[in-house]
């Protein structure tokens, strides 16, 4: 009976991450308040203005604003995102019933924002 247990867990343990995939990183010691995102830059590439890496936020499917919202609750002053396959327009999608909103992602594109405060 123990053989049977000692799989058990782990197949359990890798079953209920299966279902989430998210990674964060932070970087910094030090903590920083919560902002609201409608005060987070959204950026498409690296800014010209100095600043300090905070943190890595990647997941399956998240728009632009759902990057904004986690950069906001680190204290970000900007987040810049990168979309990694799977992004398709409104006009790039299949026509079925049910397309998609325009700049969705598909379920298997995977979103980056990589959160900033600037110096």
């Amino acid at each position: 009976m123990k053989p049977i247990h000692i799989l058990l867990v782990p197949c359990l343990l890798l079953c209920a991450c299966a279902g989430t995939d998210v990674a964060n990183r932070y970087y910094l010691s030090e903590k920083y308040p919560p902002k609201e995102p409608k005060d987070v830059e959204i950026l498409t590439k690296k800014p010209t203005r100095e600043f300090i890496l905070m943190a890595d936020f990647q997941a399956y499917g998240e728009t632009d604003q759902q990057m904004q919202k986690r950069a906001a609750q680190i204290g970000a002053d900007a987040v810049i995102v990168t979309h990694l396959g799977g992004y398709r327009t409104l006009s790039e999608w299949p026509k079925t019933e049910s397309n998609p909103p325009q700049g969705a992602m598909s379920p298997w594109g995977r979103t980056v924002g990589a959160a900033i405060k600037y110096k």
